[in-house]
């Protein structure tokens, strides 16, 4: 008996194969007939195309040439002529990828083209291998918050360059940082307009503070540390009037605006540090701006973004598709605070991550290695978002031994160490056919590399056998293609063979006087005025239905007969509405007796007479089973005893023979006599009726036999449950008085200890009355 787990694991197993199973059967049987070679393979991925011309029989459609491979060659089409296109691929290049020796040129992701030709409904995978390359180039703009709750973060900010150098370069030895920086639109309500304020937007007037503004690009990206310090340490603080800051348009510009960043094919990483909240798409109207962000740069030649009062902040999906699109990352460093609002932010934007800002930014290096570790050791691949309609794709993922291991839905793993090799499957199909080669292109989120793939459908036949005017078709009335014919102006049928005056009205042919319905009862083509029908119809107007006959058994006819005109024509010796009944009576009959005499034979089973009842009516009730029936005479013929011994010659005719004691089946009957001794005989009838009995002796007094049996099997059971008893009593005692003398072994050898109650307090308590002299 197996666990009970391995049985639900094994109903499990059989569920499953049993489902896959359907699938594939309901896969193959959605092919459907279509009438040309190119219909019929757009159709489904399991339809095949036979363009063997003597394929199709006389009467029948070119539609059949359409149906699975199999179906076709069990109907006789030859493999070689069978248009079957299968999805398939080429790698177009393959570059090796980069190994921990390789920093001049590094190759992540492979392999880098690949053309595909897909067949509508199939699914084909490619294989995308990822390998992250230790030491590769890294490009960090630094974008930060310069209203006023910022001043302290600023003075740190600019002691920062050699420090976050410093720590980058001990993951790579290519690094540049930027910088650039933020406060919000310089309308009201965001900023005060007032000239005073304008002008000195910090709350003390002995304070260095510099006019508001939106965004400022002010350091290309440089691997200069001390150009970085220099130009930071110019930077004063500014103000606004609302707690929520416009570093939705910094982010926006500071992505839009590649050239003037000086954004590399690297990885990209922007550092967004602020201890306020975020506008976003909607909350320009406040301040007059209704223009929705058109996501374009606008900076002037001091690195200034000129359109904020133009363009509304960009929405958060906007800013996650540009985001992604560049291929930036971004990192939030924030305050306490606003930890909550960004990672809800972060949880929108593919490929983000936020880090825990001091309130002086003191921690913003170390911030940024652990951003730039969990972000670099998350590998995403997706695609383009631009993917042309008709194109479905899905991720299967083989990461390795990183933190998920094996093969896992989507395109993702987590944990991915340096120099550590992964793999993806990417399950790409085409729903429909496309217009023509489309564009695909993957890509590792943060990464600036890509594979492109070019798509293309298999959605025409190359059968490479045109021939015009075919004497195949009527004698060249038409072109031969795909095995088909295509008839020239004025002919028609499947070979061309119909005459111009036979098309005239030849559709009113095909239908009842008067009826409007569809040509041939919709069941077969209309032909040179004439119906060809369907496999399954018949008749002038294919009005006869052959395949709506009575089934028996799941089969069309019982598999006896054919079906003609809702009719079945049954085969010699079948009968019935389903062909059902077999007029042979081979399973009625017993040793040359129909039914035991007692019923009558019907489609070859017995009906038996009431009372009696078996396969062939030889049983009864209340009757004597032949055993029974026959017991006394072979007692009294072969021994003379039993209740016939007086009257045996009267009462017994049957012949009987007495044989040695031999081997016995199943056909023997074996009875009670008399005297309680079993008797042992064997009834045969031949074709006349008449019925012998071969006695093969008898056996001793059964009863006795039986007693005996029960006794000496009671008496065993009963000695054998003593046995067991004084067993487990004599190995008790054993295990008994080895423990106790264990227990008087340590309790002579036991050691006691006089231990105080900790708790105890004595109920009697002296006091001394200080001042008591003793007199």
């Amino acid at each position: 008996m197996l666990p009970t787990g391995w049985t639900v694991r094994l109903w499990l197993l059989f569920i499953l194969l049993t489902m896959v199973h359907a699938e594939k059967m309901l896969d193959t049987g959605s092919c459907q007939p279509h009438p040309s070679c190119h219909e019929c393979i757009r159709s489904h991925p399991s339809c095949a195309w036979c363009k063997q011309m003597d394929f199709v029989q006389a009467g029948e459609s070119d539609m059949e040439r359409c149906a699975p491979r199999v179906e076709l060659e069990r109907r006789g089409c030859l493999p070689s002529e069978i248009m079957d296109p299968h999805s398939g691929q080429r790698v177009l290049e393959d570059r090796p990828l980069s190994n921990s020796t390789q920093r001049q040129s590094f190759t992540q992701l492979a392999p880098q083209r690949i053309a595909l030709q897909l067949r509508p409904g199939e699914e084909q995978r490619v294989t995308v291998r990822f390998r992250r390359a230790e030491g590769y180039p890294v490009d960090l703009y630094y974008l930060m918050d310069l209203s006023y709750s910022m001043k302290d973060d600023l003075e740190n900010i600019k002691r920062l360059g050699n420090h976050l150098l410093a720590a980058l370069r001990d993951v790579t030895t290519s690094v540049k940082i930027g910088f650039g920086s933020f406060v919000d639109k310089t309308v009201l309500p965001y900023v005060n307009t007032a000239p005073s304020k304008w002008q000195h937007p910090c709350p003390h007037l002995n304070e260095t503070c510099q006019s508001a503004f939106s965004y400022q690009h002010v350091l290309t990206l440089t691997d200069n540390a001390s150009e970085f310090e220099s130009r930071v340490s110019q930077q004063r603080i500014s103000g606004n009037m609302d707690p929520a800051e416009g570093g939705f348009d910094a982010i926006m510009q500071a992505v839009t605006c590649k050239e003037q960043i000086g954004w590399r094919n690297v990885t990209k990483l922007l550092v967004f540090t602020s201890d306020g909240t975020f506008h976003m798409a909607g909350d320009g109207k406040l301040g007059g701006v209704y223009m929705p962000n058109d996501g374009r740069c606008h900076l002037d030649a001091r690195g200034l973004y000129t359109k904020s009062h133009l363009y509304d902040y960009p929405s958060v999906a906007h800013l996650a598709e540009v985001l992604s699109e560049s291929n930036i990352q971004a990192i939030f460093a924030v305050t306490g605070p606003r930890l909550s609002m960004y990672e809800e932010l972060s949880r929108l934007i593919p490929k983000s991550v936020v880090g825990e800002l001091m309130e002086d930014s003191s921690n913003v290096v170390q911030l940024i290695a652990d951003a730039y570790s969990s972000l670099s050791s998350t590998v995403n691949l997706v695609h383009s978002s631009d993917l042309a309609p008709g194109i479905a794709i899905a991720y299967d993922s083989y990461c390795g031994d990183s933190e998920t291991s094996g093969r896992t839905q989507g395109g993702e793993c987590l944990g991915v160490r340096v120099n550590q090799q992964v793999e993806f499957s990417v399950r790409i199909k085409a729903t429909t056919c496309l217009p023509g080669p489309q564009k695909v292109v993957l890509r590792v989120l943060g990464v600036g590399e890509e594979v492109h793939i070019e798509v293309a459908t298999l959605c025409d036949c190359q059968c490479g056998d045109t021939q015009p005017y075919a004497p195949h078709c009527s004698g060249g009335r038409g072109n031969l293609t795909c095995g088909i014919c295509s008839c020239q102006e004025g002919h028609a049928g499947r070979l061309c063979e119909c005459k111009p005056e036979e098309l005239v009205d030849a559709e009113a042919a095909c239908r009842d006087a008067n009826d409007t319905g569809p040509v041939c009862s919709g069941k077969g083509q209309c032909v040179c005025g004439k119906c060809q029908c369907n496999a399954q119809a018949s008749g002038p107007l294919c009005k006869c239905d052959d395949a709506g006959c009575e089934r028996h058994n799941g089969q069309l006819c019982g598999g006896n007969g054919q079906c003609k005109c809702g009719n079945c024509e049954c085969h010699e010796n079948y009968t019935g509405s389903a062909c059902q009944c077999s007029l042979e009576t081979s399973g009625c009959t017993q040793e040359g007796v129909v039914c035991s005499g007692h019923g009558h034979c019907a489609c070859n089973r017995c009906h038996c007479d009431a009372g009696w009842f078996d396969s062939h009516c030889s049983r009864c009730a209340d009757c004597q089973t032949p055993c029974e029936e026959h017991r006394n005479c072979a007692e009294c013929r072969a021994f003379g005893t039993g209740l016939l011994w007086e009257t045996c010659s009267a009462s017994c005719n049957q012949t009987v023979n007495v044989v040695p004691a031999s081997a016995t089946d199943e056909r023997w009957c074996q009875t009670k006599a008399e005297d309680g001794s079993l008797l042992i005989y064997l009834i045969e009838r031949d074709k006349e009726g008449a019925i012998t009995l071969t006695v093969n002796g008898k056996e001793g007094n059964t009863t006795k036999k039986t007693f005996k049996l029960v006794l000496s099997s009671v008496l065993g059971l009963v000695l054998f449950g003593l046995f067991l008893i004084i067993v487990y009593r004599i190995v008790l005692e054993i295990y008994d008085r080895r423990e106790f003398k264990r227990f008087e072994k340590e309790r002579k050898h036991a050691k006691w200890n006089e231990v105080n109650n900790p708790l105890y307090r004595s109920a009697t308590t002296t006091v001394i009355n200080p001042k008591y002299n003793g007199d």
